[in-house]
């Protein structure tokens, strides 16, 4: 009886503890929960204010606006990771699905380690492809690929070119950061071998480099044979190294609009009024009928022959309707490099693409195209290797005749060569031309006007494509060297026209001629021609 009564008695404190810790409870949740303003933290509202009820709905719909907003920002936010994402991933699958390799290997987008795994799988399936182990059947003597040697300080190869020497040292950077880095990673190789934990005796530097042969299959990579001294005389240490050419990439893929491309050739000259009527014949061609987009600037040097100049302009006007010509007459000596600047200059156009141009230069529409292709406002420059072709009294010596020209344009190592030590004829916007300076007005005469702006390019950031192109020729003309130039541009006069000659065979078979005839006499056949 006692405890019940006791528990009766309790029982009611209790309850009041109860309801106690409940209001602790309900105060301490009331003053979390109430949202914050700007700068404090808002007042509940009293309840028996008449603004209670307007209070709390103010409150709520602040707090959910601010989880409205919080959920908008994450959702663009996931929006752009997935979008991010998927860029990626079809990066990573157009690679693999395009160019899978020789085995098959693709990527697996859901997993980057396989991705990698396959990757290096496809580097290593370059090595079984090469020449590195074994050699393949080959259909002629001509599909080898030939090896290149060099050593720590030269480069000994075949293709030489006419700027290219069969021995020299590595002039562009990356041949020669390519071959430093070869070596470097052969000494590092013999230093550390692999499965080798012994300490060495020796520690191999590039000092003990002897030779070396690399050569490079294009579809595949580059295959290094590095020879070091070894520990005796007779003793040598060879490495192997391979360098695999990975898949190819898509890097852009854009329409490219030419329609309202306009070309301003700029052509500057001196008396050669029969050369600029040649000249007159192929611009109405491929400049007037052919392309369409087309402008003549020429700067004309003196006064001699300048009425039949112009008068060869005027009547080509007349005939094709052509009225996009410039005619600037300069009273001074000829210089290439004042005339090309001047005409630059003198246009007063929107930014124009300028082709600069000589007056013994052969074109076609399709050079045009790829003049306005390979050129970009603040990004290209282009400078095309043009074929140059060779003294037709000697090409075709052995003719009855010689041939109309546009017959004679015909690219073979007979008839030509590549002018790849000449810099004159080059495409640019007049933007970048105006940038970069223009040419060095100092420089008088024939030569080095072209190389001193071909360098300032170089010099800048912006991109030089140089490549030889099918439709641009040089048309053989005799080449006299005036006295009056300095030495230096006088080399370079000579230089230019012994190679525009004849090729190495012809000039052989001119030299050799007397032996020749003799021969012919020996064996009854004088009256033949050679």
């Amino acid at each position: 009886m006692m405890l019940r009564r006791g528990f009766i008695l309790f029982l009611p404190r209790l309850a009041g503890l109860l309801v106690v810790a409940c209001c602790s409870v309900s105060i301490v949740y009331m003053l979390a929960c109430t949202p914050k303003g700007d700068s404090q933290q808002l007042a509940l509202p009293r309840v028996h204010s008449p603004t209670a009820k307007e209070g709390y709905e103010a409150i709520l719909q602040e707090r959910e606006e601010q989880h409205r907003n919080y959920i908008i920002s994450l959702k663009k936010q996931i929006a752009q990771l997935k979008a991010e994402l998927q860029g990626r991933s079809e990066k990573l699958k157009s690679v693999q699905d395009q160019f899978p390799g020789p085995l098959d290997t693709r990527l697996d987008h859901s997993s980057p380690e396989k991705a990698q795994a396959n990757l290096l799988a496809f580097l290593r399936a370059q090595v079984d492809r090469a020449e590195v182990h074994s050699g393949v059947k080959l259909s002629t003597e001509y599909a080898a690929v030939p090896f290149e040697s060099f050593t720590l300080q030269k480069v000994y190869q075949l293709e030489t070119g006419l700027t290219r020497h069969p021995e020299e040292k590595p002039v562009r950077k990356d041949k020669r950061d390519e071959l430093v880095e070869v070596i470097e990673l052969a000494v590092g190789s013999l230093n550390h071998p692999e499965g080798d934990g012994n300490a060495r005796d020796r520690v191999y530097a590039a000092s003990d480099f002897v030779e070396g042969i690399y050569r490079t299959e294009k579809d595949k990579g580059t295959l290094y044979e590095l020879t070091f001294k070894g520990d005796t005389k007779h003793q040598f240490k060879k490495i192997v190294l391979f360098r695999p050419f990975g898949p190819v990439m898509k890097v852009k893929n854009e329409n490219i609009n030419m329609a309202d491309t306009l070309i301003n050739v700029i052509v500057p000259l001196a008396k050669r009024a029969s050369k600029f009527r040649q000249f007159m014949q192929n611009f109405r061609e491929m400049g007037i009928q052919q392309d369409g987009r087309i402008h003549l600037t020429v700067v004309y040097f003196g006064k001699e022959q300048m009425s039949e100049v112009k008068s060869i302009l005027e009547n080509t006007s007349k005939s094709a309707n052509f009225k996009n010509f410039t005619f600037v007459q300069l009273n001074e000596e000829f210089s290439r490099g004042k005339g090309l600047d001047v005409g630059a200059r003198v246009w007063k156009g929107n930014n124009v693409v300028l082709f600069f141009c000589d007056v013994d230069i052969y074109f076609t529409a399709e050079f045009l195209n790829s003049c306005r292709l390979n050129t970009q406002p603040g990004k290209k420059v282009f400078y095309p290797v043009l074929f140059s072709q060779y003294n037709p009294s000697i090409i075709y010596s052995h003719h009855d005749s010689i041939p109309p020209l546009e017959q004679q344009l015909v690219i073979k190592k007979e008839t030509g060569f590549w002018r790849d030590f000449g810099f004159g004829m080059t495409c640019q916007y007049r933007s970048d031309f105006i940038n970069i300076g223009g040419f060095d007005l100092d420089i008088k005469g024939w030569g080095g006007e072209d190389v001193h702006l071909y360098r300032k390019y170089l010099h800048s950031n912006l991109l030089v494509v140089r490549t030889p192109v099918r439709g641009l020729f040089h048309l053989w003309h005799e080449k006299r060297c005036p006295a009056a130039l300095s030495p230096e541009q006088y080399r370079m006069c000579l230089q230019s026209r012994a190679m525009s000659e004849a090729s190495h065979g012809q000039l052989g078979m001119l030299l050799f001629r007397r032996d020749i005839e003799a021969h012919l006499r020996r064996q009854g056949l004088g009256g033949k021609k050679t």
